[in-house]
């Protein structure tokens, strides 16, 4: 999503309220237009699945923990295969996307800037475009993450891939429109009030943030589109999808 204003952040609406809201007010439709990517654990809208990806590891013995899980397709799922796996958490900031998860799992509303978890609690982590793409301080998350893993926990997070940015929302169109310095993309209600906030990194951005909070970077996955998947969703198609890669997933370890 994009538009021209990238003015400074209302003091009296925080990214974390916005969006709360903004996903709050939208988890019906969005459940209802994207049941089949939400039925399991898919990395993104090229469909790449968990158990084909295997970027987790093996989690025998491991506590699990979901950024920003929304209704918790992906815990629920690791839960039911995992069961090796000592813990499966996750938290979102929207009660609506979590009013629409299992019964069952141990799910939480929190936001990413103030994690409720004990230092080091985890041996795993993961973030389905969950959160990051949301918070204004990437520091202050990424730190918050950090904290509540230990030492040489895997961290694995899927976004938008950075130069996905350049192209506006029409899923048909290739013609780079967006600077890709460009860093922010709110909206804004009649009184100039937030109401929904995205924030961009590029890939420089992604490291340095990454190394400045504790976590070493070890690969990063550009899935690509397949052939006999013709869904378009917001800016991914298989128009593009054919041209350049639409998600990014940084795969990383706790130092």
């Amino acid at each position: 999503m994009h538009n021209s204003d990238h003015s400074l952040i209302d003091a009296t609406v925080t990214p974390s309220a916005a969006n709360r809201q903004f996903w709050d007010d939208d988890a019906a439709r969005y459940h209802a237009d994207h049941a089949a990517y939400l039925s399991s654990f898919y990395w993104c809208p090229e469909m790449l699945h968990e158990s084909e990806a295997r970027l987790l590891g093996d989690l025998t013995g491991r506590s699990v923990l979901e950024i920003g899980c929304g209704s918790a397709p992906c815990s629920a799922w690791l839960a039911h295969t995992a069961q090796d796996a000592e813990l499966v958490t996750g938290f979102d900031i929207s009660a609506g996307m979590l009013h629409r998860a299992p019964t069952g799992l141990p799910l939480a509303q929190a936001d990413v800037l103030a994690l409720p978890y004990r230092d080091a609690a985890f041996d795993v982590a993961f973030s389905v475009f969950g959160a990051l793409p949301f918070v204004a301080d990437l520091g202050v998350a990424l730190s918050e993450i950090r904290r509540v893993l230990r030492p040489g926990a895997r961290f694995v997070f899927s976004v938008t891939h950075p130069m996905r940015w350049v192209f506006p929302d029409d899923p048909a169109s290739t013609t780079a429109e967006i600077s890709y310095f460009d860093r922010a993309y709110e909206e804004r209600d009649a009184e100039g009030l937030l109401t929904y906030a995205e924030y961009h990194r590029t890939f420089g951005d992604w490291v340095r943030a990454l190394r400045a909070a504790g976590l070493s970077l070890l690969d990063v996955t550009e899935p690509t589109w397949p052939p006999t998947l013709t869904e378009t969703w917001g800016q991914w198609s298989p128009e593009r999808g054919a041209l350049f890669p639409g998600t990014a997933i940084f795969t990383t370890q706790a130092v």
